[in-house]
């Protein structure tokens, strides 16, 4: 093990100091035995019993290694953007309830929920919101969600009773422990505002809102979840940092599609991954062809099958849209 780098780690440098030490007690017992033969017994007592910490401890830095690799392979806090599509405020609405969807069942999973951002049309439909969602292991059970939405059903304000069809898109951005590049301060811009929402009379006053924008590649985020600017700045940097990372993710699948046999579809956002038609009370996804009933109970959240489904790939006859 390299203790200088085991030194770097927070979560390691105490047990990085306890392996320094052992392995100065074992120069100076060795020391011991050169200059004094007949100390030969009890040289290899104090040997064997700094040989026992030396395991034990290295044990428990491999323990916490591995447990930051399993994260950084599946992370345990995600960013979930939803965005309304073609369809106007019918797809603002539709927008609103695949969030409150993936709210309900966040409930249901035990995992945390947080709005980061939220803008909403007269009607309370989402034009676009952020949200910030932790749990064990939760990219792992969200990460096929990223794609386009699509709705097929009667608006409320439909006169004629015509089936209108409707689209909103959803990403989900790991959030990793451990980033591997460096955002360039040049390459960003950043603005800030006045936090909307509801509050007594202090609200609005300070410009703690914050949005960036990643210039080369035109990305931009908007935190205004957090009390301070600071906080809301790291926050909507750490989001850009998910966001350029999945971009190029993207790239790279689309390179290299046609070899990925495990993965379903790219992961971009572009791609039609599911419909839910309303009139027919069914859900399709069409990556795996496979459909599912009563969708008042999915759009509160019961969406476990279908989850279970695409975690195992288990393809079904896709019925006829």
């Amino acid at each position: 093990m390299n203790l200088e780098e085991l030194k770097k780690n927070h979560k390691t440098s105490y047990l990085a100091g306890i392996l320094e030490r052992l392995e100065k007690e074992e120069r100076e017992v060795l020391d011991m035995l050169t200059k004094d033969v007949s100390l030969k017994e009890m040289v290899e007592g104090e040997i064997k019993s700094i040989e026992e910490q030396r395991k034990s401890t290295e044990k428990q830095i491999q323990d916490i290694l591995d447990k930051d690799k399993e994260e950084d392979e599946s992370p345990n806090e995600i960013v979930l953007e939803v965005r309304a599509g073609a369809g106007g405020d019918e797809a603002s609405l539709f927008a609103w309830e695949i969030a409150h969807m993936y709210e309900k069942y966040s409930e249901i999973k035990g995992w945390t929920w947080k709005v980061n951002y939220e803008s909403k049309n007269d009607l309370g439909g989402y034009k676009e919101a952020s949200f910030e969602l932790k749990g064990k292991n939760i990219y792992q059970q969200m990460r096929y969600e990223t794609g386009v939405h699509r709705v097929q059903r009667v608006p409320a304000t439909e006169k004629n009773g015509r089936v209108h069809t409707s689209t909103a898109s959803v990403a989900v951005l790991p959030i990793r422990k451990k980033v591997t590049f460096e955002i360039n301060p040049a390459d960003l811009e950043m603005e800030y505002s006045r936090s909307g929402g509801k509050g007594g009379q202090n609200v609005n006053k300070v410009e703690t809102a914050v949005r960036l924008i990643h210039k080369p590649t035109g990305l931009d985020v908007r935190c205004t979840s957090e009390r301070s600017q600071a906080a809301n700045r790291e926050k909507a940097m750490n989001i850009l940092t998910a966001k350029i990372l999945q971009l190029k993710e993207e790239e790279e699948a689309k390179k290299y599609s046609g070899e990925r046999k495990n993965q379903i579809g790219t992961g971009d956002r572009s791609e039609k991954i599911r419909t839910y038609n309303f009139p027919q009370d069914r859900l399709t996804d069409h990556r795996i062809r496979k459909s599912w009933h009563n969708l008042p109970k999915i759009m509160e959240g019961g969406i476990e099958e279908m989850m279970n489904d695409l975690q195992s790939g288990e393809t079904g006859n896709e019925d006829e849209e």
